[in-house]
C-alpha cells in the first residue's frame, strides 16, 4: 500500500502535553501529520469538513456527526473555549477532530473548559498542526473517505487496519444516537398551546428550545417507536429530526412515517426530510463531499427569495424520483440539489437544511412558525 505523506502546516512545535506527533491517514493512502491533543487514542471514521468560522462546540455535540472525523477549514479553533450553554446533545458525537491550529488558552466570559480538556474528558482524539487546506482540497476533489487518526500507530499500520474496518455507509448510526427513553420538555411558563412529538433520529437541542419558545410542549421518542405508539400520545403535530448516516438503512423509520402521513402535520429536517421523501417513493443519493457550513444559499421557488442556511448532510433527495404528490420547494444555489419539499395534498414542511441553525444563521426559524400554522389549521 502506498503511503503519501502530506507533511504538516508550518507552526512551532507544541510544548508539554501537545508535543506528541500524530497523523490522519485517508483510505487513498495520503497522510496528514501534526500533533495530538484531546485524548491520546486511535479513532476512525468518515472524514468530512465544515466551513463555518465558529460554533465548534455545537458541531462537536451534533449527533449528525456520529461516525465521522470532523475537519475545520477555519484555521483557529478553541479560542473561546467550552461553555455550559452551547451543547446540542449530552455528549461529543464526532469520533475525532482535525484543526490547523488549536488554541490552548481560550478567552471568553462563559468559558468553563478548554477544547483540549473537553475532548480528553470525552475520550475523543484531536489533531492540530495539520495542513487542513490541503486536506479539504483532497476531499473536495476525490470525495469524502474513511480515515484513521492516531498518535500510537504508524501510517502503514493505520492504513492496513483501515482496510479491515466497516465503511461509514454500511452502518445505521441513528440507532446509536437516538434516545432510549421517551421524555418531555415543557414551555418556560409551564403552559402550552400545542403538543409536538419529536422523533429522535439524532436530535439537536435547539429544535426543542425553539418549539418550547413557540408555546409547544415537546415529547421526544426513540426512532424505533411505532406509529401506533406515537398516536397514543395524542400529538398536535410531529417533527422528524436531523440525524446521521445513510437514509437507505432506515426502512423501519420509512414505515413509521408512511403510517403517520396525513394523520398529523409533519415537519421534517435534514435526515427527517430524506425519510419523508423515501416514505413517499423518492430515492436518495450520496453527495461527493456533502454540505457542511453556515453560509449555503437556498432559493424558495414559490417566492424567489434567497436565504442563507446552516447545513450538515452527506445525502440528498433525487428530484427525478419524486412521486406521491411531492414537489421541490427549495433548491441549493451552489449545486442545484433539493433543499426542500412540499406536498400537493398533505400538511408537510420538509427541508434539507437546518432551520434551527445552531451554529449558523437563524434566518430560517420562521419555518417552525409555518409548521405550527399547519398544526393550528389541522385542529
Amino acid at each position: 500500500m502506498v503511503v503519501q505523506s502530506e507533511g504538516m502546516a508550518r507552526q512551532e512545535v507544541p510544548k508539554g502535553n501537545l508535543a506528541t506527533p500524530a497523523f490522519l491517514a485517508l483510505q487513498d493512502g495520503s497522510v496528514y501529520r501534526g500533533y495530538s491533543f484531546g485524548a491520546q487514542e486511535t479513532t476512525y471514521g468518515e472524514v468530512v469538513f465544515n466551513t463555518s468560522m465558529c460554533g465548534y462546540q455545537e458541531m462537536l455535540t451534533d449527533p449528525s456527526y456520529a461516525g465521522q472525523i470532523l475537519v475545520f477549514t477555519y484555521p483557529l479553533i478553541g479560542n473561546y473555549g467550552i461553555n455550559e450553554v452551547d451543547f446540542e446533545s449530552k455528549q461529543v458525537q464526532v469520533r475525532g477532530l482535525v484543526v490547523r491550529e488549536h488554541c490552548p488558552t481560550p478567552n471568553h466570559r462563559q468559558s468553563t473548559s478548554t477544547l483540549d480538556h473537553f475532548l480528553a474528558a470525552s475520550g475523543i482524539p484531536g489533531l492540530t498542526g495539520a495542513d487542513t487546506r490541503a486536506l479539504t482540497r483532497r476531499l473536495r476533489l476525490r470525495g469524502v473517505m474513511m480515515g484513521i487518526l492516531s498518535s500510537k500507530m504508524t501510517p502503514r499500520e493505520a492504513l492496513n487496519e483501515l482496510s479491515r474496518l466497516p465503511n461509514y455507509n454500511s452502518t445505521d448510526f441513528v440507532r446509536e444516537v437516538s434516545t432510549m427513553q421517551t421524555y418531555a420538555r415543557q414551555t418556560p411558563e409551564g403552559r402550552h398551546s400545542y403538543h409536538i412529538v419529536v422523533i429522535d433520529c439524532g436530535l439537536k437541542y435547539n429544535i426543542l428550545r425553539l418549539l418550547n419558545q413557540l408555546d409547544c410542549l415537546t415529547t421526544v421518542v426513540s426512532s424505533a417507536t411505532k406509529a401506533e405508539e406515537i398516536l397514543v400520545l395524542k400529538p398536535d403535530g410531529l417533527l422528524l429530526s436531523p440525524g446521521p448516516g445513510d437514509p437507505s438503512h432506515l426502512p423501519y423509520l420509512e414505515e413509521t412515517v408512511r403510517k403517520l402521513l396525513g394523520r398529523k402535520p409533519i415537519m421534517a429536517i435534514c435526515l427527517g426530510h430524506q425519510i419523508v421523501a423515501r416514505a413517499l417513493g423518492a430515492r436518495t443519493f450520496k453527495l461527493k463531499f456533502g454540505h457542511r457550513g453556515g453560509n449555503h444559499p437556498v432559493r424558495d421557488l414559490a417566492t424567489g427569495r434567497v436565504r442563507i442556511t446552516a447545513q450538515n448532510h452527506g445525502f440528498a433527495v433525487d428530484p427525478g424520483s419524486l412521486d406521491g404528490g411531492l414537489e421541490v420547494s427549495h433548491i441549493n444555489l451552489n449545486d442545484g440539489t433539493v433543499e426542500g419539499l412540499s406536498h400537493r395534498g398533505l400538511p408537510i414542511v420538509s427541508v434539507q437544511y437546518h432551520a434551527e441553525g445552531s451554529p449558523g444563521p437563524m434566518d430560517n426559524a420562521y419555518l417552525f412558525e409555518k409548521f405550527l400554522a399547519m398544526v393550528k389549521d389541522a385542529r
